[in-house]
């Protein structure tokens, strides 16, 4: 198989039987060329499908036009939800994106850093891994001038753009309609202590309790450090909740992949729901509704998120001067009622 070869300015310069200075000038419409010679050089790119470099146009304008993306996880449908949002604003404006994941690793996620970094991407747009403790990779660059901004999984430390959730809201809206529908025992299986968004929420489950008059037992809230990518972290969760006794008449669950594998573990064990166990949770997937119980769900505005990470990005990227303001966006999240938490 022949090695795929780009067209330059020389194939359309030997075309042609001119110098490749004169199409250089040609295609930037430099004055000192006739419009004549101009026609025949757009002409001749065309056919040639010539498509400029754009390593080579970015060492003149100190720009790649590219920005890069890390996230835990493509699958998932919130992140997939928010890159749409990303790359909708991204194509608009002339920017190409390129996507990585961290699988929630720690090591990767910094291997993805300099990998990006290498690229001379225009700047970043950041969901941290569950792993990501230290933030001084993305400190580093930031200092030395690279635009980053936050969304969903956001760090206090870099004073930077950043776009949330309204965590606090979700968890304890979701929580009260669990209580005033007669749940007395209600579970939480939430992600990881290192992420900010699991004290959030946590904060919002334990507020609704104590305004109801109800204690926060401990050994009703369960960790799972990768945040159900791996399924059997879920299973032990449910495990452990459903050998308490009493037995939890409630599950809240803090993700995507924690509700629907908490779903999937509790239906393993012919677990009725909601007549056994009510759950409602973090999910973003359009099949909850369609579930042999349609699923509670507290759902996320994915695409408006990733839409204005994208625009703050850009501003930086594209601003003339230095950004010193720096704005915090909390998004507002959506509760859906359907008939996994509604005790009959």
């Amino acid at each position: 198989m022949m090695k795929y070869e780009a067209v330059t300015i020389k194939d359309i310069a030997k075309a042609l039987g001119i110098s490749t200075s004169t199409v250089s000038r040609a295609l930037r419409d430099s004055y000192e060329i006739s419009p004549e010679t101009k026609a025949l050089v757009l002409e001749c790119a065309e056919k040639l499908n010539y498509k400029p470099n754009p390593a080579a146009l970015s060492l003149k304008e100190r720009r790649t036009r590219s920005i890069g993306v890390i996230v835990c996880e493509i699958a998932n449908n919130f992140f997939s939800q928010t890159i749409d949002g990303i790359e909708s604003i991204a194509y608009d404006k002339g920017y190409n994106i390129i996507i990585t994941q961290s699988h929630e690793s720690f090591d990767r996620e910094v291997a993805i850093l300099n990998f990006l970094a290498s690229r001379s991407v225009d700047g970043l747009l950041v969901s941290v891994s569950t792993e990501t403790n230290d933030i001084s990779h993305f400190k580093e660059l930031h200092d030395r001038g690279l635009p980053i901004v936050f969304f969903d999984r956001v760090v206090d430390e870099i004073n930077t753009h950043k776009v949330t959730l309204d965590n606090f809201k979700g968890t304890y809206e979701a929580t009260e309609h669990l209580i005033q529908n007669g749940c007395k025992r209600i579970a939480a299986i939430v992600n990881s202590e290192f992420l900010l968004i699991t004290h959030e929420r946590l904060a919002g489950y334990k507020e609704a309790l104590a305004n109801n008059g109800m204690e926060v037992d401990n050994s009703l809230i369960k960790h799972c450090f990768y945040g159900g990518i791996e399924a059997q972290e879920v299973e032990e969760a449910v495990n452990q909740l459903l050998t308490l006794r009493p037995r939890p008449d409630a599950i809240l669950c803090t993700s995507d992949k924690l509700t629907t594998g908490c779903m999937s573990a509790l239906s393993r064990r012919r677990i009725k729901i909601p007549d056994e166990i009510a759950l409602i949770g973090f999910t973003n997937s359009n099949v909850s509704e369609l579930m042999q119980t349609p699923l509670s769900v507290i759902k996320q505005p994915a695409n408006e998120m990733g839409r204005q990470a994208a625009e703050l990005l850009l501003q930086i990227v594209e601003s003339k001067r230095p950004i010193k303001d720096f704005e915090k966006r909390v998004l507002t999240p959506e509760i859906i009622i359907r008939e996994s938490s509604v005790k009959i």
